[in-house]
């Protein structure tokens, strides 16, 4: 009993070393390179009392929850594309050789190199966050969901198709199930895509969201609260990750039985 507890804690011990070390590492590099009064505003100790601070304002939970549905109405738009894209491609050749240089190419264009276009053609407002954000997870979700199509057991389908399903059954009974792993895994690769491409995103005239505090920070010259919202959104970009895994396993698990 002893020892199996000790195995599970043992991933948490190390994961708590590592951050401590982070943190010991930054403290250790603004003691070493802090020239100026104005590097003391970025210490671990600045930076984690502007955090307390921030985290008692209530304007801070309505930018976070902006940010947040930003997130999700792009990831579901990016699903709602991705997926049954995923599954023609996955399932038919001939249109995977036709279409895999196209998404290739588009998807070694960076989704802010569309900002000034998405801005032109839609406007400020949240339209050109939600494409941008929607460009940019499609494609970890598309690509997943096709080589989950590809990789599913032929005896299933087999096994469906002499039992007569019909394709609607066979869509929902076999594939969708047997490629929901792949979907979850393209899903927690978009989400870290997501967070990453979202801040600067918010920097395009909107009037909310972290991206939007990150830059009113800036021109407040509260740099020690623009260094603790660069940590919130660390910690926060981490909770969604920690989440997507969280699916993932549970869902391996039951898969599993």
């Amino acid at each position: 009993m002893i020892d199996l507890l000790r195995t599970q804690l043992r991933p948490w011990g190390l994961g708590i070393l590592g951050l401590i070390s982070l943190f010991a590492l930054w403290w250790l590099l603004m003691a070493l390179f802090a020239g100026d009064g104005l590097s003391a505003l970025f210490t671990p100790q600045a930076t984690l009392l502007s955090l307390f601070e921030l985290l008692q304002r209530p304007e801070l939970a309505e930018h976070v929850l902006v940010s947040l549905q930003r997130i999700g109405i792009g990831l579901a738009l990016a699903l709602l594309i991705g997926v049954p894209l995923g599954l023609l491609v996955g399932s038919w050749r001939n249109l995977e050789w036709a279409t895999t240089p196209a998404f290739q190419f588009l998807r070694m264009i960076s989704p802010l190199s569309w900002m000034p276009i998405a801005v032109m053609l839609m406007g400020v407002g949240d339209q050109p966050i939600y494409f941008l954000l929607a460009f940019a997870a499609v494609w970890p979700i598309l690509l997943n969901t096709a080589a989950g199509v590809k990789q599913l057991d032929a005896r299933w389908l087999q096994l469906a198709r002499s039992l007569s399903a019909s394709r609607w059954e066979t869509l929902t009974r076999v594939v969708i199930p047997g490629v929901l792993g792949h979907v979850l895994t393209g899903v927690r690769l978009a989400i870290g895509i997501l967070w990453i491409v979202l801040v600067p995103c918010e920097m395009l005239g909107v009037s909310a969201g972290l991206g939007y505090y990150i830059l009113d920070t800036r021109d407040r010259l509260a740099y020690s609260e623009l260094m603790a919202m660069v940590l919130l959104i660390g910690v926060l970009g981490f909770l969604l990750d920690a989440t997507a895994r969280g699916l993932y396993a549970r869902w391996s698990h039951g898969a599993g039985r």
